[in-house]
């Protein structure tokens, strides 16, 4: 009895995403333990440096020849491209048409922003590798697809969300340089270094994951410590929480069938359409928390990002079923063929002697 219990435990650990049980214990953490006054503004400089070091590495790890692979097979990035910065976010402008008040300005600019994030990577890799797809080219889309959020991301949520302090929600043109200080110079930088590095970074992957990952979550604590310090959960009640969930359900199911569709359209083959589900349905939180964190203000960030934190976890529990699905119902792997089995011997009969002439 005590055997299947631990076996049940230990399968049930290797199911769980411990990164997302991170993410949570980092908004759990800011909750019980908020940094105020000097603690704060050291965070802040904590969370400024980790942005920085987290772009630097982007642009070190990223080949420019996946940039040129994306191009090259236009016909399935293209449409991943166009879901991800163009249909994606006329869709979040749906949370434009609630009541005004229902969701809240900042629960607004959080969905309009997760509309305009680049595809995630290791995400995109790990279920098109799942589901039986296209892998190489899930890489180089994913690839492409961050390496244009770097630039569009931020020009496309200044131009969707941009407004005064009247509307709750005060980003402008302003924060392009500090998007360009913060993000896209270090990011530039570490492809400039990228030939002379590269090699220790390959050869220390795990190091440099811990670093992503405790990037991120230094940025969660932040914001969240931030949204703390200025009521955030005063100003979150269940119902809008419970009315969010289903508006990025909703986006995430619109998001899955345009891909599906759009890559049926351009009869694209089977790996393909894989590829082009994932890659153009998922949006990254890597690159969605920092860029929030520069973007809007500080009091805003914990109420903006909320969106992506919910999308991003339903993404991993629907596409993960969805791969699993897709996996099953894949058609078998191509095989040589055996070699031909000889037939069975039989008796040769006796050979006809010669006729020698006329009986």
């Amino acid at each position: 009895m005590s055997q299947t219990l631990i076996g049940s435990v230990r399968g049930l650990a290797r199911r769980v995403d411990w990164y997302i049980v991170a993410l949570f214990g980092a908004i759990g953490i800011a909750a019980l333990v908020p940094a105020e006054d000097t603690a704060a503004e050291a965070v802040s400089w904590l969370t400024k440096l980790a942005i920085g070091l987290l772009f630097f590495l982007y642009g070190a790890r990223l080949s420019p020849q996946a940039a040129l692979d994306g191009v090259r097979h236009w016909r399935l990035h293209l449409p991943v491209l166009a879901l991800t910065f163009a249909a994606f976010p006329l869709l979040g402008l749906a949370a434009r048409l609630l009541p005004d008040g229902l969701l809240g300005a900042e629960l607004t600019a959080g969905v309009l922003f997760l509309a305009v994030l680049p595809s995630t990577v290791q995400s995109s890799i790990a279920l098109t590798s799942l589901a039986r797809g296209n892998v190489a080219a899930a890489l180089c889309s994913a690839s492409f697809s961050t390496v244009l959020g770097v630039v569009l991301t931020p020009v496309l949520a200044v131009w969707l969300i941009g407004g005064g302090e009247d509307d709750g929600i005060p980003i402008g043109v302003g924060q392009l340089g500090d998007i360009a200080l913060q993000l896209l110079l270090p990011f530039l930088a570490g492809q400039a270094v990228r030939r002379w590095i590269s090699g220790w970074l390959g050869r220390h992957r795990k190091v440099i994951g811990l670093c992503d990952r405790g990037s991120i979550l230094l940025v969660v604590y932040a914001a969240f410590s931030r949204g703390m310090t200025t009521g955030i959960w005063q100003r979150v009640s269940p119902g809008r929480l419970v009315l969010l969930g289903v508006l990025v359900a909703v986006l995430l199911g619109a998001a899955l069938l345009l891909a599906d569709r759009s890559a049926r359209a351009l009869r694209l083959p089977r790996e393909d359409r894989v590829t082009a589900v994932f890659c153009g349905a998922t949006k990254s939180l890597a690159s969605g928390l920092p860029m929030a964190s520069v973007l809007f203000p500080a009091d805003e960030v914990a109420m903006t990002v909320l969106p992506l934190m919910l999308y991003h976890t339903l993404q991993l529990v629907v596409c993960a079923a969805l791969a699993r699905r897709l996996s099953r119902t894949a058609p078998p792997a191509p095989t040589s063929a055996p070699p031909p089995v000889p037939a069975a011997s039989t008796p040769a009969p006796p050979p006809t002697p010669p006729r020698t002439g006329r009986r």
